[in-house]
């Protein structure tokens, strides 16, 4: 058997390649839209691409099952379970609890472990060549290496009300009648790692069992007494902010992504092309320079998306639905543009046109952004921390706003376009990202340079809530 991890650090989303190697055949588990990884494992390996699957419908980015399985020919099979509301809108062979498929020598069965999400399966992997029991399971975003999925999405992202209660309860009921009753030995392979907010305090390892997370994991001991109280609040206390993009993925994921087929290379375009279409208001500019360069002069009306998270960023700043505009990236050669465009397609953002290596020529400005010291006497009418909820509790400027900048666009009812805005976040990053964002909706925003470090280090006051 081979079994391949594709991780995405952007997105911290992992998927996995599964191939039988005595029938050269292969599934893919939760794939992503890029799908070049997946086509050039199968090639290495002589392997052909038969089966996709996810474990659910994902939130946090758009799901590339339909994409892969235009491109190679593979069966679809997707979870029937959740009931009528949790369907998907798209054709595939329905799994439902306990039903089965193989590839080659092995041997696929689904499990429905409901409570992130109502359909959600986990998948348990039988390799006929050495067992006839199971000793892999594909959990999806049911268990993490450390922590569970988050079963508030749906309130947060999805526009339902107090589904996170039931979801907290099945969550528990999947652990304790599904996954605790499986042997110890059993592997688990999750769909997430640190950094996702589909969980609180998920694990940076690749992969677990069944057992360590039984005796080890902060829920095991509430399985162990049967204190499904217990659990449900601890399972929903402190969670992160659901990004707002997500309810976009949600929805998109259920209907089925649209299927973007081969994608050309993308072509340096030249300073008049580029100030022709953004004057038109067809194109928008990104920056994709950390925020330190970006405050040196960038385009007007551009978004800073560091290259370092351009789908998470991506989907912060830019919805795709809202505006139908093209992106133009600025990157320093065609194989970093077309890695950021590989990015930006996870989150459902496809339309992007070309790239510029310099700025040469298009027309620039110098953001305003202001020090700590600066900051006594500046007038303004109001500071936003862009921060989650947890930093912003653990401290944060006097009279400080919180909107969170993966909700800050969908949010704009908060603020006036009259009023001038300071902004900040922990280090300056996240805070350039929202602000270019905010300024080019039309808002009046400078920067707090440094950002909430920068505030405390010069010893000035700080603020803390209750969690």
């Amino acid at each position: 058997m081979l079994l391949e991890r594709i991780y995405d650090e952007d997105l911290a989303q992992a998927s996995y390649f599964i191939g039988c190697q005595a029938k050269n055949e292969a599934l893919v588990i939760d794939a992503r839209r890029d799908i070049q990884p997946y086509l050039d494992l199968a090639e290495a390996n002589g392997m052909k691409i038969t089966h996709v699957t996810e474990t659910h419908i994902h939130a946090d980015y758009l799901s590339g099952t339909r994409e892969l399985a235009a491109a190679t020919g593979a069966t679809i099979h997707l979870s029937g379970e959740g009931g009528e509301d949790w369907q998907y809108g798209f054709e595939g062979e329905l799994m439902y609890d306990g039903d089965t498929f193989n590839v080659g020598n092995l041997t696929i069965q689904a499990v429905h472990t409901p409570g992130h999400t109502p359909e959600h399966l986990s998948f348990l992997l039988t390799d006929g060549a050495f067992s006839d029991k199971p000793g892999y399971m594909f959990t999806g975003d049911f268990v993490f290496a450390g922590d569970l999925g988050r079963p508030d999405l749906l309130d947060e992202a999805a526009g339902a009300v107090d589904t996170r209660f039931v979801g907290a309860k099945q969550t528990f009921e999947s652990l304790r009648d599904k996954f605790v009753t499986l042997p110890d030995y059993v592997q688990v392979y999750p769909a997430h790692g640190s950094g996702s907010a589909c969980g609180k305090a998920l694990g940076s390892v690749p992969v677990t069992t069944v057992g360590y997370e039984r005796n080890f994991s902060w829920w095991g001991k509430y399985i162990a007494e049967n204190d499904e109280q217990g659990f449900v609040d601890e399972l929903l206390d402190g969670q992160p902010d659901a990004h707002a993009y997500f309810a976009r993925m949600k929805r998109q994921n259920r209907e089925g992504p649209a299927i973007m087929g081969e994608r050309k290379l993308l072509q340096e375009m030249g300073a008049e092309d580029v100030v022709g279409k953004l004057e038109a208001g067809s194109h928008v500019f990104v920056d994709t320079r950390d925020q330190n360069e970006a405050h040196k002069g960038t385009v007007k009306d551009s978004l800073n998306l560091v290259y370092t998270k351009p789908a998470t960023y991506g989907g912060w700043a830019f919805d795709p639905e809202r505006e139908d505009t093209a992106l133009i990236l600025l990157a320093p050669d065609q194989e970093e543009a077309q890695r950021i465009w590989d990015h930006l397609v996870r989150v459902g953002i496809d339309k992007v046109d070309g790239y510029v290596t310099s700025l040469e020529g298009l027309p620039t400005f110098v953001p305003e952004v202001i020090t700590v010291d600066e900051f006594e006497n500046f007038e303004h009418d109001g500071l936003i921390d862009v921060r989650e909820r947890s930093a912003f509790n653990a401290g944060h400027l006097p009279n400080a706003q919180r909107i969170g900048v993966s909700r800050i666009m969908w949010e704009l009812d908060k603020l006036n376009k009259d009023d001038i805005y300071v902004t900040n976040c922990q280090t300056g990053r996240t805070n350039s990202i929202a602000s270019s964002a905010l300024r080019r909706a039309g808002y009046k925003v400078v920067e707090l340079k440094g950002s909430f470090n920068a505030w405390e280090a010069a010893g000035k006051p700080v603020v803390t809530e209750d969690a």
